[in-house]
C-alpha cells in the first residue's frame, strides 16, 4: 500500500500533477490561510489548524513513498502525517499527508499578494470535483482575503497555470467581489 497525500490547493486541480487515481477526501480540523514567506516571495495557501472546521481536497498515492517530486514542488511546506484527520475511500491504515508552511517563517507586509494565475486554477480544481458549493466552501474555509490579488491572467507567472472558461473566471472573480478582495494590476 501505498502512502497518499492531502492536497487542498493547486492540488486538487488534476492538470497540475500526474498522480495517478486521486480521490476525494476532507481534513478535519484544518483551514486554510494564505501566507507570505520571503523564500516563495508571494503569497501561497498553508494550513493551520482549527479544530472547527473541515476542508475538501483530494488524496493520491505516491509511488513508492517517492516523496522528492512532490516536496520539491512544495518547497517552503513541511509535510505533516495527517493521521486520522483524513476522512477518504483508501484501506484502512493508508498513510496520508497533507503540506503546511511553518509559521514561524511566515512575514508580514512586503510583497504579499496572491497570484491570480495561481487562484484559477485551485478554484477549478474544486469546481471541476466539487461544484460551485465547493468553491464556496474553499472561500469561506480560506483565511486572508485581505491579501491583494495580483491580476497576472495575461501573462500567468504561475508555472503550472491553466486556461479557464469564461464562466470559471466569472465564478473566481465573483467571490474575489464578494470578499472586497483588492485586485492589483500586474
Amino acid at each position: 500500500m501505498h502512502p497518499c497525500f492531502f492536497g487542498y490547493g493547486s492540488l486538487v486541480n488534476r492538470e497540475t500533477h500526474s498522480y495517478a487515481e486521486a480521490s476525494r477526501a476532507q481534513l478535519k480540523g484544518w483551514r486554510r490561510k494564505w501566507v507570505y514567506t520571503q523564500e516563495r516571495g508571494l503569497a501561497f495557501l498553508s494550513v493551520i489548524p482549527d479544530a472547527d472546521t473541515t476542508i475538501d481536497g483530494l488524496i493520491a498515492e505516491v509511488p513508492n513513498a517517492d516523496w522528492a517530486a512532490l516536496d520539491a514542488r512544495e518547497y517552503g511546506y513541511s509535510r505533516i502525517i495527517s493521521g486520522t484527520s483524513v476522512q477518504h475511500p483508501r484501506a484502512v491504515g493508508t498513510q496520508i499527508s497533507h503540506y503546511s508552511v511553518p509559521q514561524e517563517t511566515w512575514v508580514t507586509g512586503g510583497a504579499n499578494q496572491i497570484l491570480l494565475s495561481y487562484l484559477d486554477v485551485v478554484v477549478q480544481g474544486y469546481l471541476r470535483e466539487f461544484g460551485a458549493g465547493g468553491v464556496a466552501d474553499f472561500f469561506a474555509t480560506t483565511e486572508g482575503w485581505d491579501t491583494p490579488v495580483l491580476n497576472d491572467r495575461s501573462a500567468p507567472r504561475y508555472p503550472r497555470a491553466q486556461t479557464l472558461t469564461s464562466q470559471e473566471t466569472a465564478l473566481v472573480d465573483q467571490h474575489l467581489a464578494l470578499r472586497n478582495a483588492e485586485i492589483v494590476a500586474a
